[in-house]
């Protein structure tokens, strides 16, 4: 061999020893996201009234844009996330779809399905279980489950949101506005509860409905509906949204109206402008074509958890990632890290409240005392627990 040769022969020796390979990953946390068949709430037309508090697409949508974020961080650690998707027509394929997920390897579930579904679903498998969606506080309290964690928030905490705000506001006088439905019934209680909570006074309780019928038309009628009483705001409780949606500026007195329309208590809104919110708005809509919701938002929060959780146990097993995902504190973009309650599995957060075009305030409000964490001022606290399963 020439000296040339022998040269370039050494140069691709020392090349080969010194250039790193590609990282070998230590182990893959696998999640499954479970979701109903044929969605009613991403029905098109529904979709395009893009009614506050609810959801305005699929929550993979959120899911993958954290992963995606995420992949740096894991890269760093040699960790992975393997997310996956099943959809359920019933509770029974809900909990079958489970029991699969977990047999498959699954270290954690996800659902975005109605509060049956989700307890089957949690009572199934033997997995930490992320609800995204459900606001549903008897899933939270009576209804509880160990592994069960609540990354939106709950339906008392809504309220509570929106109660202080007009404790703050000094709307004390509150009439109530109900809608037709089963769970209209169980949001205006949890309403009443929060306007106790803070010292406001119901003046009135009324129910509304949306009928074809002519003789049920005065029932929506917002001029009879608000008539006959003193009152220094609206609160709506109309789980359909439809009605709601109308009754701003149509009340015989000119009040605001909260709740489900005018001022409404959310997760997060695409108009939040602190902390970082508005780059992680715009990487959503870059991402999907369409603004970031609350749904979003959780789901975006449920895939940091899970880059979290793999970074920090980056080896597993699922006990190490389970711990992970309940202990370590989640940074959301809204101005604290977040934590989940170790009594009931919420995870406190501040709230938001907007009229739709902006955010008008935030919750809890501002000189809000607590003994602890001033979050658990927004929800059921730690005295009035109703879970009995030990976390």
């Amino acid at each position: 061999m020439n000296k040339g040769a022998a040269c370039a022969a050494a140069v691709m020796l020392a090349l080969a020893v010194f250039v790193p390979s590609a990282p070998a990953v230590a182990a893959t946390l696998k999640a499954t996201l479970i979701t109903p068949a044929d969605d009613p709430r991403l029905e098109r037309s529904r979709a395009e009234r893009a009614y506050l508090g609810h959801p305005g697409g699929p929550a993979e949508d959120g899911l993958a844009l954290a992963l995606d974020e995420g992949q740096f961080e894991l890269e760093a650690v040699q960790a992975a996330v393997a997310l996956s998707k099943q959809t359920a027509g019933s509770l029974e394929a809900a909990r079958a779809a489970a029991l699969a997920a977990e047999k498959a390897g699954a270290a954690v579930l996800l659902t975005d399905l109605p509060t049956d579904w989700m307890l089957a679903v949690a009572d199934a498998v033997k997995l930490p279980v992320l609800n995204l969606s459900d606001a549903a506080d008897r899933a939270r309290q009576q209804d509880c489950r160990a592994r069960l964690f609540h990354l939106m928030s709950s339906e008392r905490m809504r309220a509570d949101a929106l109660a202080q705000t007009l404790t703050a506001r000094k709307w004390t006088q509150v009439l109530l506005l109900t809608g037709p439905s089963p769970q209209d019934a169980v949001r205006a209680a949890t309403a009443q509860a929060a306007i106790k909570r803070y010292g406001l006074k119901l003046v009135a309780s009324r129910p509304f409905k949306l009928s074809a019928d002519p003789r049920e038309r005065d029932l929506a009628n917002p001029l009879l509906l608000t008539a006959s009483a003193g009152y220094d705001a609206v609160w709506v409780v109309d789980s359909d949204g439809e009605f709601a949606r109308s009754l701003p500026y149509r009340t015989v007195l000119p009040r605001p109206v909260v709740g489900d329309a005018g001022l409404v208590a959310v997760a997060w809104h695409a108009q939040f402008e602190r902390y970082g919110a508005p780059q992680v708005s715009r990487r959503f809509a870059k991402a999907t074509k369409r603004p970031m919701t609350a749904h979003d938002w959780v789901a975006w929060l449920a895939g940091k958890a899970l880059v979290g959780a793999a970074a920090a146990a980056p080896k597993g097993p699922n006990a190490a990632w389970a711990k992970a995902l309940a202990g370590t504190p989640i940074d959301g973009s809204k101005g604290t890290l977040m934590s989940f309650r170790p009594w009931d599995g919420q995870l406190r957060q501040p709230l938001l409240l907007t009229d739709g075009q902006g955010v008008i305030a935030q919750a809890p409000i501002d000189g809000l005392l607590h003994p602890t964490n001033v979050l658990d001022t927004l929800g059921a606290d730690a005295p009035e627990k109703a879970c009995k399963v030990a976390r």
